[in-house]
């Protein structure tokens, strides 16, 4: 049947209708396992497990195709963010639509969805940017939040830009200082290191005030603040977002401190990687700088 290929191998019964298949006609070859059913308004006009196509189209159907859109990071999967894996579909409804959940379908009701960010031509789906936002929203932790902001900038998906404009419009319950962070230090992260009160950051630790904080920037365009504590012989470097390393360098940096900790008195990390570990830097200062700390306000 050549129209289900244009959906990954699978139909909705409207369209089976629509195509002349009589209901009898469907639980015939349901019967005679030439067809699958995989919920009350898909079938697989083919046997085996379902296409990463067909699961989506699955959710979209099941979930009701006059309200839900591909969303969050599936919608990011879809448009070829690489580097993200989900099995469960996660699909986006008006907060005000009753739903039936729906077996492998993530389902987020949200009170309000851009006519800027829906893309209706094909599958159902969310613009990239706006897709990013409501996967860092819903994501489990604060690192996978980040990488669903990062990635699609470092693959050239949207740019920096967009990410932030998308901020202004897509309003999660969750974690909305740090996106709105991360989506500006990935935008441009030398003015954000510019913003950076160290000073602020130490008071609230319990920490030295530095001796000296500057921002300077490489020949290839990286930023970096320079943090010195005089006294203490000990330096900070922060270095700019840096989206196109990913969130690695972050980690890289903390063990990289670890090692220096013994000898030199340089300690780095990158913006990104100081939101996302703050508590642990700000430890690490406290030891470079032999004085006891605390938590954060």
């Amino acid at each position: 049947m050549h129209l289900a290929d244009q959906y990954g191998g699978v139909l909705s019964r409207r369209q089976l209708q629509t195509l002349g298949y009589s209901d009898e006609r469907v639980r015939a070859e349901l019967r005679a396992e030439r067809w699958r059913s995989h919920g009350r308004q898909t079938i697989a006009v083919r046997t085996g497990e379902l296409s990463d196509e067909a699961r989506r189209w699955r959710a979209i159907w099941e979930v009701g195709p006059r309200i839900a859109v591909l969303d969050g990071l599936s919608a990011l999967q879809l448009f070829g963010v690489q580097g993200l894996s989900d099995r469960d579909v996660h699909v986006s409804v008006p907060h005000t639509c009753a739903v039936a959940p729906v077996a492998g379908v993530v389902i987020h009701k949200v009170r309000r969805r851009h006519p800027a960010d829906l893309i209706s031509v094909g599958m159902p789906r969310s613009w990239p940017a706006a897709a990013a936002i409501r996967a860092a929203h819903w994501a489990v932790s604060d690192r996978q939040a980040a990488l669903m902001l990062v990635l699609p900038v470092q693959q050239r998906l949207i740019t920096g830009r967009q990410l932030v404009e998308a901020t202004a419009r897509v309003r999660g319950r969750t974690r909305r200082r740090l996106i709105a962070l991360l989506a500006r230090d990935i935008a441009d992260g030398a003015q954000s290191l510019g913003e950076l009160d160290m000073a602020a950051l130490c008071r609230a630790y319990g920490l030295p005030a530095p001796s000296r904080q500057s921002v300077r920037r490489l020949r290839d365009g990286t930023a970096y603040l320079d943090v010195a504590w005089d006294e203490h012989r000990l330096v900070l470097e922060i270095d700019g977002a840096g989206h196109a390393r990913g969130l690695a360098y972050g980690n890289d940096s903390l063990r990289q401190n670890e090692l220096t900790l013994g000898s030199e008195r340089v300690l780095r990390i990158d913006l990104i990687g100081l939101r996302l570990h703050e508590r642990e830097l700000m430890s690490q200062l406290a030891r470079g700088l032999g004085v006891p700390g605390r938590a954060g306000e």
